[in-house]
């Protein structure tokens, strides 16, 4: 008889991909839904990256490498982190894996214990609580109000510190909310990380070249460079290079770290695809004019999703400095009935209210530890995403009190 272990009890599925497996039931019905809820961009691998991977096959590339990436690998990653923050890594400070979610996972695997306690900022991306806890450690969420802009303070994160602290997860730019810290930002909190040398830093910036302010892309790690024997930086080419389904992420941090995070995957997992590997290979130091081209296209659909959710007065959606998602205030629309007499309780109706009635996938905002919101993603067509606020509207109009 199957049981469950309490470590696979702890955790959920993926709130996000749920949405989505969702959205695609109805759609093998034929019925036309417009998924906002995956955070996966809708273009395709740039070309030299999957020429690099036809070479590679072609070439023989296609057997074990070292558990952790190749060297050539580890190579272009540290020329990437060179580039564009000015950061030194050596191949024996880098790791990479299936994807950035193995990465964090592979950290706090390697380090947590029973009751040690991660710092969490709230609203976060939906797996990094669930990862905390599969390893045995204890997330602290720490809320960050849209009135301080979705943004970790120094006096949140000075009150959060306890002696069971040991790691602070800073996601930036941010899913769900896509804030993103300046540089004062940033150093004020590696000044209170400073007075507390236990607590280590995961800096994911997986959304790092997705940026609106037009600036150059700013790594927690190079405006705090005192902190970097305690710092992991999380990134992978899924995001910026439209290679999702790729599934390689990658780290830069302590070589003893590094080396404790690949013993870890050495048993889980071993190597990631090898032809994945030559492809991000190509992806980070050939051409970067697909980074530039997306960007500007994200930025297009960003503004364009802000004025239609702006015209629906029932919403507050909170403008993103980065990343390819919108979060959205519903508050106004708890305790509303739609035409068949439901009421919308939390979020959670919301969202499916927004499924069931105007067709639209989002993910509510308690998947991300902060109610009463929804997340939509804008990384697809302008086509899709006029017609899913438009959809939105409709359904929103007919709500009564």
């Amino acid at each position: 008889m199957f049981q469950q272990s309490r470590r696979a009890a702890r955790i959920k599925p993926s709130p996000a991909i749920a949405v989505s497996v969702q959205a695609k039931a109805l759609a093998r019905q034929g019925i036309d839904v417009v998924d906002l809820s995956v955070g996966e961009p809708d273009f395709d691998t740039p070309a030299h990256v999957r020429a690099a991977a036809v070479v590679a096959m072609e070439a023989g590339e296609t057997h074990y490498t070292a558990a952790d990436g190749t060297a050539a690998l580890k190579q272009a990653i540290a020329a990437a982190f060179l580039r564009d923050y000015g950061l030194r890594f050596e191949p024996a400070e880098i790791t990479a894996a299936n994807g950035a979610k193995q990465v964090i996972c592979n950290a706090l695997l390697a380090t947590l214990d029973p009751g040690d306690e991660v710092i969490v900022p709230a609203p976060y991306w939906v797996s990094y609580t669930d990862l905390v806890l599969l390893a045995d450690g204890t997330p602290v969420e720490v809320a960050c109000p849209a009135a301080a802009g979705f943004k970790l303070s120094p006096e949140a994160l000075e009150a959060a510190i306890t002696p069971r602290s040991r790691w602070l997860l800073l996601n930036a730019p941010s899913n769900p909310t896509g804030a993103a810290y300046s540089e004062a930002e940033l150093k004020a909190l590696g000044e209170v990380l400073d007075r507390h040398p236990h607590v280590m830093i995961l800096a994911d910036e997986i959304y790092d070249l997705i940026r609106y302010d037009g600036g150059a892309p700013l790594s927690f790690l190079s405006v705090n460079p005192g902190l970097r024997g305690r710092t992991l930086v999380v990134n992978g080419v899924s995001k910026a290079y439209a290679m999702t389904g790729w599934r390689l992420g990658y780290g830069a941090g302590p070589a003893e770290l590094v080396t404790a995070m690949a013993k870890i995957q050495s048993q889980a997992t071993s190597n990631p695809s090898s032809i994945s590997q030559a492809a991000a290979i190509a992806a980070l130091t050939g051409p970067q004019d697909f980074v530039a081209t997306a960007l500007a296209e994200y930025q297009a659909r960003r503004d364009l999703v802000m004025e239609l959710l702006e015209d629906i007065p029932q919403l507050t959606p909170h403008r993103p400095d980065g990343a390819f998602y919108v979060y959205i205030d519903c508050s106004a629309l708890i305790g509303c009935r739609s035409v068949d007499g439901s009421v919308l309780e939390d979020d959670a109706g919301v969202a499916r209210f927004l499924l069931d009635v105007a067709r639209v996938a989002v993910v509510p905002g308690a998947a991300f530890g902060a109610q009463p919101f929804f997340r939509i993603s804008f990384a697809t067509s302008r086509v899709r995403l006029t017609e899913g606020c438009t959809r939105m509207a409709a359904a929103i109009k007919d709500l009564t009190r």
